[in-house]
């Protein structure tokens, strides 16, 4: 008996850019930004990626939502390559697959009202008949439910909210297509200390209640053991150490992964992360 195929595996994943010519006749220089990249993810579970800036983080987080080519190596979701697909059927498989961004105040389009950012994705990605404004309407609704706004935030313009808030309503454009996983690329780095708390907390909850998939990209370390069940660290684009998230806090194995460990401040050689009672 067959086995099912996790909700995302990436399979020897491989980018290299190609950088400018620094002479007229010089050959082409390349950067290697991801190589032989594998790991799989479950569904209802998470997935820390940690490593420093330029590690390749959100190269991997841009190639799992197919918004960039690989240069080798596939992305499967649910068992299918996803930059095998034809364009309508990427556009379908979309809505199984949503992103959250760093930035709230660049991610959200200041000239469009909460209820267009929120229902766009629906819109965009809809596989039967078009919805109608009144039902688009209900499901924004829904989804600024979800994450703690209210239904009058629908007409209002982004720069009418706070930062913590203007994620909340990127998570809610995230949501509205029921996706079964989130590639979220470092969604509280630009929030303040409280808000990201708060922020976190209201991410924990839709996994709860949805059995949702995090594909949680971070630098900083204590976001990622309260958030991942497991952590993959990249240096230079390739993997240095993938394991669960206590064992990556308590007894990290590679000498890359101990010094991110020891940089964080307060921290010192103390354990990071220690198993609850």
């Amino acid at each position: 008996m067959s086995m099912a195929a996790p909700l995302l595996e990436v399979r020897q994943l491989g980018k290299r850019f190609e950088l400018p010519r620094t002479r007229l006749w010089a050959p082409s220089a390349h950067l290697q930004a991801l190589s032989e990249v594998s790991f799989k993810l479950e569904a209802g579970k998470s997935l820390g990626v940690v490593g420093e800036s330029g590690s390749g983080k959100s190269t991997l987080a841009r190639l799992v939502m197919a918004l960039d080519r690989p240069s080798a190596g596939q992305v499967l979701m649910n068992g299918v390559d996803l930059h095998e697909l034809g364009v309508a059927d990427l556009r379908r498989a979309r809505r199984g697959f949503q992103m959250v961004f760093q930035d709230p105040y660049g991610s959200l389009d200041p000239r469009q009202k909460v209820l267009q950012i929120v229902a766009e994705p629906l819109a965009c990605l809809s596989t039967g008949a078009r919805l109608g404004r009144a039902e688009l309407r209900e499901r924004a609704e829904l989804a600024l439910s979800e994450v703690g706004l209210r239904s009058a935030d629908l007409d209002k313009y982004p720069h009418e909210f706070s930062g913590g808030q203007r994620q909340r309503i990127a998570i809610a454009r995230a949501l509205i297509t029921r996706p079964a996983l989130i590639v979220a690329d470092e969604p509280v780095s630009a929030l303040d200390v409280s808000v990201q708390a708060q922020v976190l907390n209201l991410m924990m909850d839709l996994q709860d209640r949805y059995g949702l998939s995090y594909l949680f990209v971070s630098h900083d370390l204590a976001v990622v053991s309260l958030m991942c069940d497991e952590v993959l660290v990249l240096q230079a684009g390739q993997v240095v150490e993938h394991a669960p998230s206590a064992q990556i806090f308590k007894q990290a194995q590679h000498p890359y992964t101990r010094a991110l460990l020891s940089a964080v401040p307060g921290l010192g050689n103390a354990p990071f992360f220690e198993e609850p009672a």
